[in-house]
């Protein structure tokens, strides 16, 4: 790569990485789902970085949403009822964040841009080069990937906790973000 590339590369990703703070870090990336759930814009500038500058960029830029999130939720969480499944530093009464909240807010993100990322170098092999199938696949795999993995992260790590808060409907606010979310 060359010495404009690699700065035009930069100032891409640099550019990426400021709207993805502004999303983290103002009410302009947070939209209320259902009941404590919080849903995010976080993951598209994640998955722009991953489809326009490749895998490991869509990566790091994922590890980057992790970190914003997990600050986030520390210091200013949107939510505070279900703060502590993102942060071991934060308690909600008897219930307080551990290990899997580190898991839940960081893998979850940095695999947004793995998946959506390598998905779209696979589909560009299948579809033409312009193909906004292409994109959409690789766009809507990335933002699924986030969906489950901090759903199913919670279910496992917290699903008795977030079920005494939640009341018996925990499974099913779980199962309707990832069916609104994937129909949306």
């Amino acid at each position: 790569m060359n010495r404009k590339n690699k700065t035009l590369f930069m100032v891409q990703f640099a550019v990426l990485l400021a709207i993805e703070a502004i999303f983290c870090f103002t009410p302009l990336g947070s939209l209320p789902a259902i009941g404590p759930i919080v849903a995010t814009l976080g993951m598209i500038p994640v998955i722009i970085t991953a489809l326009s500058l490749g895998t490991k960029a869509g990566t790091a830029m994922g590890a980057f949403a992790g970190l914003f999130s997990f600050l986030v939720w520390t210091f200013m969480p949107p939510t505070p009822i279900s703060a502590f499944v993102f942060t071991p530093f934060y308690s909600f009464g008897e219930f307080s964040g551990n290990f899997g909240s580190i898991l839940i807010c960081f893998i979850p993100r940095i695999l947004v841009g793995t998946v959506a990322g390598a998905s779209h170098k696979t589909f560009s092999r299948l579809f033409s080069e312009k193909s906004i199938l292409r994109f959409s696949l690789s766009a809507a795999l990335g933002s699924l990937t986030n969906t489950f993995l901090v759903m199913g992260g919670i279910w496992l790590f917290f699903g008795d906790q977030y079920a005494t808060l939640a009341g018996d409907v925990m499974l099913k606010i779980i199962g309707l973000t990832i069916f609104n979310k994937r129909y949306t």
